[in-house]
């Protein structure tokens, strides 16, 4: 493999650079989670990083890397006197790494020769005193990320399983990098990330220029394009070994201290995690820039990269701070310095307790049609009401992406029962039974057993996963002359806050006036989903035919990109149908497109809008067709209803 691309050589991303920096000097701060388009060389700065970072002294022959001057509890101790120098590692976790991977398991090989139990070290063993890297982590299993972040918060990593039971070290800087168009990390799974970085490829010319001309000399040498920045990379590694050195002579004054806890209440910022970390990376920002104690300016350079992604509380909140929200806050931190210092009230927060942030409602549009003109249309930004909203499943199990909606057979999750035939990975229990009343025949006497290609199993696990789920509103006067709209439009943004903590694809299709449109193209991306919702129209007559037929189209084509991912079709109506078709009876034409989703086995939830003492059932004869269950707009809400509702056909 040929030079990484240098450091020192990247150009631009000077918010990224810097949060690397300075975890590589503190890696108490908790890592960075680097957010950015495709193309922007997020993996290119982290991969670059790891060349930087000080040789390490270790214990000769340990797995887990041990520092010879650190007494620790380690698996492979007690250790002998002695060490060896090797550089920090750079251990990259893949998307598709199974828990086994990432924390060790049972050593297999040595359990079935030898008849003992041994532990096998994964990828956080690895990565101890070096740098664990997931890109794509947006992607990457929530109960992984889970495991890796509480690993980094305690600097150790607990192994519980088949036997084993194992604690270690595992101290590293942990970096993630995602690209938001394909799916957001949960709000506590953000928090868990000391900084935030969001990079852009810039639009200046001169810049990009010299971007390009800078890899194209890489990639034509890469040794002699290293070499030729190989002085200032030195002269970067130097500074990290001088900055760890300062770190604990840094002081942080109670100005600061106040400053920063005054900044934190100003955004409102859920526990004391926020504040810690700010303290930690301006302590680190001091050490770096050469000063003994920390001053304002470490403070500001904290915040910017400390508080961006704890402000957005919810995935319809926009990522990022604004200068003027920013400038306020660092107006009464500056006040909260000045304060004079106040002796502690008892009892305070524990930091790593997560606690219940409170959600903000979406903005969804809110009709102001008076439902007579068929062509009349209105943007409405009022605010709806948002609630919990109940779990929707697709019933089955099935074989998609992985997520948190429905049941699937997966590489990850609970194991079920083994298998000769179908799985994922060896079932040992099982495997070991179907072994052991042959070992005799066999003439095993000796420790360990002998195994035939007829004794392995299987493990067939089940998990969850993430479906598509398709929301088909409608957005007519017929609904929006009932002031109806805004209570499906906060259904919609309650379902698809849901839908986005739980992994799923999401796509709107709306109908109103003389046809169906694609309001949002299935996607990952909440933030694409809340921005269509808030320039929905509303008005106009009801072609609900048009807007089933549409729908279905937009579930063959999802089919031929992802055939594995199930489909869940939630149809807000109050099942009126005015716009005429080709048959001429828009109500048998709507009944006629739900047959044909029904017979495509398409499961499908309709929610029932209907309005008012009088109430016509429309939407029951719908749902009728369509094979699906039918609820009422009310009874989405989680808070009042009990329960799971599932689609009414079978897989």
């Amino acid at each position: 493999m040929g030079a990484r691309f240098p450091f020192s050589a990247v150009v631009g991303h000077d918010d990224l650079r810097t949060a690397l920096l300075l975890n590589a000097v503190h890696p108490g701060i908790g890592g960075v989670l680097v957010r950015g388009e495709k193309g922007t060389a997020k993996s290119t700065v982290v991969r670059a990083l790891a060349a930087l970072l000080p040789e390490l002294d270790v214990v000769p022959g340990c797995r887990f890397g041990c520092d010879p001057d650190v007494p620790t509890d380690c698996p492979d101790g007690p250790h002998g006197h002695g060490s060896e120098r090797r550089p920090a590692k750079l251990v990259e976790l893949p998307v598709g790494a199974t828990e086994d991977r990432l924390i060790g398991s049972l050593d297999l090989e040595r359990a079935l020769t030898e008849g003992v139990r041994a532990y096998q070290p994964g990828l956080l063993a690895a990565a101890h005193r070096g740098v664990l890297y997931v890109d794509e982590v947006n992607l990457l299993h929530d109960h992984l990320v889970d495991l890796l972040l509480d690993a980094a918060a305690m600097g150790r990593a607990h192994v519980e399983r088949e036997g084993v039971s194992v604690s270690h070290a595992a101290s590293f800087l942990l970096v993630g990098t995602m690209n938001p168009e394909e799916g957001e990390l949960r709000p506590q799974l953000l928090d868990r990330f000391g900084l935030t970085v969001a990079v852009r490829a810039s639009r200046d010319v001169p810049t990009r220029a010299e971007v390009v001309r800078r890899r194209l000399a890489y990639e034509a040498d890469p040794e002699g394009f290293a070499a030729r920045w190989a002085e200032e990379d030195a002269d970067l590694a130097r500074r990290i070994v001088a900055a760890r050195d300062r770190l604990k002579g840094v002081t942080l004054p109670d100005s600061e201290l106040r400053r920063i806890a005054g900044i934190c209440a100003a955004f409102e910022v859920d526990g004391m995690r926020a504040d810690l970390v700010v303290a930690r990376t301006a302590t680190a920002h001091a050490a770096w820039r050469g000063a003994a104690e920390v001053a304002e300016e470490d403070v500001e350079a904290a915040v910017r990269l400390a508080l961006p992604h704890r402000k957005r509380r919810d995935p319809f909140d926009e990522p990022g701070l604004e200068e003027e929200q920013l400038n306020d806050a660092l107006q009464q931190g500056a006040d909260a310095a000045e304060e004079p210092a106040e002796e502690p009230e008892e009892g305070p927060e524990d930091p790593d307790d997560d606690g219940g942030g409170s959600s903000l409602p979406g903005e969804p549009p809110e009709s102001t049609s008076d439902g007579q003109n068929p062509e009349s249309a209105e943007r409405s930004h009022a605010p709806a009401p948002a609630f919990r909203a109940r779990l929707l499943q697709v019933p089955g199990v099935g074989e998609g992406a992985p997520g948190k909606r429905s049941r699937a057979r997966a590489r990850t999750g609970r194991v079920v029962r083994s298998s000769t035939v179908d799985g994922s990975g060896l079932h040992l229990l099982g495997t070991l039974a179907a072994a052991a009343p042959h070992q005799a025949a066999r003439g095993r006497s000796g420790p360990g057993l002998e195994l035939r290609g007829a004794d392995l199993r299987l493990s067939v696990r089940e998990g969850k996963e993430g479906n598509l789920v398709l929301f088909v509103v409608d957005a007519s006067g017929s609904m929006a002359a009932r002031q109806r709209m805004s209570a499906v439009t906060g259904a919609v943004i309650s379902l698809l806050r849901d839908a986005y903590q739980r992994r799923d694809k999401v796509g709107v299709v709306t109908f109103r006036g003389r046809e169906a449109h694609v309001a949002l193209p299935p996607t990952n991306s909440v933030d694409a989903a809340a921005a269509r919702l808030r320039d929905l129209r509303t008005g106009g007559r009801t072609p609900l035919a048009d807007g089933l037929l549409r729908a279905r189209r937009v579930l063959e084509t999802e089919r031929v990109r992802d055939p594995r991912r199930r489909a869940l079709l939630v149809l807000l109506t109050d099942g009126r149908a005015t716009a005429t078709g080709a048959g001429g009876d828009p109500m048998r034409d709507a009944l006629r497109a739900a047959g044909l989703l029904a017979a495509d086995r398409v499961a499908s939830v309709v929610v029932d809008c209907e309005h008012g003492p009088i109430r016509l059932g429309l939407a029951a004869r719908v749902a009728g067709a369509l094979e699906a269950a039918c609820l009422r707009l009310e009874e989405l809400s989680a808070d009042q209803v009990a329960g799971v509702v599932r689609a009414a056909r079978a897989a």
